[in-house]
């Protein structure tokens, strides 16, 4: 360690005056084996350092091929090793010179052990939660209803909420919010999504009840509903099916719900198209039409990420095209969809990269970034910046 007679040798030698300096010195020394691979340093941002300041954690999610992402209870960072050419010292007990004091009047020297150092530091950078998995998992056992006739239910790969964050690189908020956007519920204390063909069972019930009885479908009564379908199909089946495709309310202490005509129409469409690999235009809306609830209207902007319309074709034609099935990563998302049209209107492309734009980003901005610009018969279309393999 240095006495204060050495550093005031070192001063000299860089030519410091000793009043341009604070009046106590700290010296820096290296504890017993210290490496640089003791600690890692992590940059945080005012509202994580306030998040572990109030006492709450930060959990690093990923499967062992994933690269892994940190969360807090409601965002999601990704993790990038930034590299520096200064050297990082880690110093539990160093003070910074606001908390020195120079009540003494002469210079004395207080010494401050190193615990580790090192030469990078993860930094944080808010990200999208990768929940494209999520759908994934919980589809390796979609419920398919109640086992009939004795037979046991599939008991095989199924999730509790702990399952799904230790798998899902997600925060806890948002798995929660994206689960209730994929229509998942708790069965038995598991989360499960429903299989698509018993989930439009469940809604033909819904529908044959609602013409049958004459009621309006801005508003179908709970109680009865559950009543006349209990022996069809589980009581909370038949409220989560209503949940999916209405919204509650409540009046005079009884609860109703209205239902969505866009949601109702967009799943009748999904059932239609998902067999098909192209559907002439003309004949799909007829028969679109025909099959969605007598009162509700079918319109092509209820599709928007779940189905592609080509103009281009004669006849136009109409084909399956969802965005759950499409790369959560930002130049393969485009490259598959070059892939299958070389030019797209910003229209027509705009459903299926909104979901990709970061905080204060617009589809505009990702398009110059990932796509050239065209006029085709006065129309602005877009095309990839590099050929793209077919």
């Amino acid at each position: 360690m240095r006495t204060l007679e050495e550093v005031q040798a070192t001063l000299q030698i860089a030519k410091l005056q000793d009043e341009d300096l604070q009046k106590t010195i700290q010296c820096l020394f290296f504890g017993e084996n210290v490496s640089s691979g003791d600690y890692c340093l992590m940059e945080l941002d005012d509202t994580l350092c306030k998040h572990i300041e109030a006492g709450q954690s930060l959990v690093i999610r990923g499967d062992v091929e994933e690269r892994a992402v940190l969360c807090s209870g409601d965002k999601t960072y990704d993790l990038k090793i930034a590299d520096t050419s200064n050297l990082l010292l880690f110093l539990p007990e160093g003070r910074t010179p606001d908390q020195l004091t120079n009540s003494q009047e002469s210079a004395h020297v207080v010494h401050t052990q190193i615990w580790g150092f090192c030469n990078s530091y993860w930094e944080l950078k808010k990200h999208r939660p990768k929940l494209k998995k999520l759908k994934n998992v919980l589809m390796e056992n979609p419920y398919e209803g109640p086992a009939l006739g004795g037979q046991q239910d599939n008991t095989g790969n199924r999730y509790t909420l702990q399952d799904l964050l230790n798998r899902i690189q997600s925060s806890e908020e948002e798995l929660k919010t994206h689960l209730e956007t994929i229509n998942a519920c708790q069965i038995d204390g598991y989360w499960r999504v429903l299989d698509f063909d018993y989930e439009m069972k469940l809604l033909g019930h819904i529908t044959q009840l609602v013409d049958s009885e004459s009621w309006s479908f801005d508003k179908v009564p709970l109680q009865t509903s559950l009543e006349e379908l209990a022996p069809l199909e589980p009581k909370e089946m038949i409220e989560h099916c209503l949940d999916c495709y209405g919204k509650r309310f409540t009046e005079n202490d009884n609860v109703f719900y209205a239902l969505h005509e866009d949601k109702v129409c967009r799943g009748t469409a999904l059932l239609l198209l998902q067999n098909a690999v192209k559907f002439n235009l003309r004949e799909f809306q007829e028969v679109w039409q025909q099959s969605v609830p007598e009162g509700m209207s079918t319109r092509l902007d209820q599709l928007k990420s779940l189905a592609l319309v080509d103009r281009a074709s004669r006849p136009e034609t109409i084909c399956l095209l969802r965005l759950e099935d499409l790369s959560e990563e930002t130049l393969e998302r485009f490259n598959q969809l070059f892939a299958l049209r070389g030019k797209w209107t910003e229209d027509d492309i705009t459903p299926y990269i909104q979901d990709l734009c970061g905080e204060k980003q617009t589809t505009g901005a990702l398009l110059t970034k990932y796509a050239r610009s065209s006029m085709q018969n006065g129309i602005k279309v877009f095309n990839s910046r590099r050929p793209v393999a077919t």
